[in-house]
């Protein structure tokens, strides 16, 4: 699944850095938890019980149903793409592309969102304030058309025959949907997809091992340094990237408020009159206020070391660059059609502001947002490929 022209943006709880959750020295998950469907969660130490959708409860047939369709290339109209083709392991579930390009390689104007801890968000994709469910979100990638990107339209019946004539996939879908006649259908295609999705919970990089287990050493020194410029007022990054999920967007069964935030980082000033590029203004695009131009939702920091390009659009191309856009203040594009200074963005969010690192206390900082990445979640065997289409990355083999 890519991500579509709107996106959307979730919420979140300004967990403390420290002392939220526990744990002994060596527990990486804590006992399962069972939720209102009766699935039992393995979730990290420190970590909330994730919220079910009503209408798409959890079960552990639905998540292998899901994790098959997940990774089929016949899910897509002429049988080339998976939403695995956007979304691979290797890359914490990016593409590593600028922008996604769908099944008959119309290139999508959004880069293909990070899947990691996506059952936390409250709402998905980059600025679209509506979709709230993971399965209302996989129905976007199956019918979309503009770009297309599965290519479902006028062939859903073809597309769900190939699974309902296949010896496999019979006594998959009747697992998943216990009793009912003809579970082939577009609906239950989408909710198992977003049940497999759900499971992806990163929580045991180096970052959770000292905060939530006790492994103090798991962090280096400076990674610790660059927490702590990470957690200061005078750089902000907490502020759009708190919490658990390092993102303020995050709904589970513990919260009662629902909050989307989307923030405008001076990405663009087309023109100086704060304009972005036609097919990207965010949340815009959906209330067409001005001072919701070019406001995106700051996606989870979680394993960020794997998912460049970065932005909405791809634009910036690696964590040192990402850094210095933010010291500035907004980034100053010099010519061209999208000419104007990012900084100086009329509708630019005032945490958004310049600061000053030393050439070590960069380093420090990237050492820091490096300490997020969680391998064993990169090569757990059970978001895997079972048709071998989409290989194993070569550090887990």
């Amino acid at each position: 699944m890519k991500q579509p022209v709107a996106a959307i943006l979730s919420l979140s709880l300004l967990l403390a850095v420290t002392g939220c959750g526990g744990g002994g020295d060596e527990g990486i998950e804590t006992p399962p938890e069972p939720s209102g469907s009766g699935y039992s969660w393995s979730l990290p130490a420190g970590f909330p019980t994730p919220r079910e959708s009503t209408d798409n409860p959890m079960s552990a047939a639905k998540v292998e149903l899901g994790r098959h369709l997940f990774y089929d290339l016949r899910m897509s109209v002429n049988q080339t793409t998976a939403c695995a083709s956007c979304h691979l392991p290797e890359r914490a579930f990016t593409d590593g592309r600028v922008t996604a390009l769908g099944a008959t390689g119309e290139a999508h104007p959004r880069n293909s969102m990070s899947l990691t801890n996506v059952v936390y968000n409250s709402t998905f994709n980059w600025a679209n304030p509506l979709l709230k469910t993971l399965h209302a979100q996989a129905l976007i990638p199956m019918f979309g058309e503009f770009p297309l990107e599965l290519g479902w339209s006028d062939h859903e019946a073809e597309i769900l025959d190939r699974f309902r004539h296949d010896a496999q996939y019979q006594p998959l879908f009747a697992a998943a949907y216990p009793g009912e006649s003809d579970p082939f259908n577009a609906d239950r295609v989408a909710k198992a997809v977003a049940a497999f999705q759900a499971t992806l919970i990163s929580g045991n990089s180096p970052y959770d091992q000292a905060t939530f287990q006790g492994q103090h050493d798991a962090l280096s020194p400076a990674a610790r340094r660059g927490q702590e410029l990470f957690f200061s007022e005078r750089m902000e990054c907490f502020h759009c990237h708190g919490g658990f999920n390092f993102s303020q967007s995050v709904s589970h069964a513990g919260t009662s408020i629902t909050q989307a935030d989307f923030f405008n980082n001076g990405l663009y000033n087309i023109g100086g009159v704060g304009d972005y590029p036609l097919d990207n203004r965010g949340l815009w695009e959906f209330t067409q206020k001005p001072a919701d131009m070019g406001r995106f939702r700051p996606p989870t920091l979680r394993n960020v070391e794997l998912t460049a390009p970065y932005m909405h659009d791809g634009s910036i191309a690696t964590l040192e660059e990402v850094i210095d856009h933010y010291a500035r203040g907004g980034r100053l594009i010099s010519n061209g059609p999208y000419a104007g200074d990012g900084a100086r963005n009329p509708y630019k969010s005032e945490l958004i502001v310049s600061f000053s690192l030393t050439v070590g206390e960069k380093q420090d900082l990237i050492a820091f947002l490096h300490s997020l990445t969680d391998w064993n979640f990169i090569c757990d065997s059970r978001f895997t490929d079972p048709f071998g289409n989409f290989p194993r990355p070569a550090r887990c083999n």
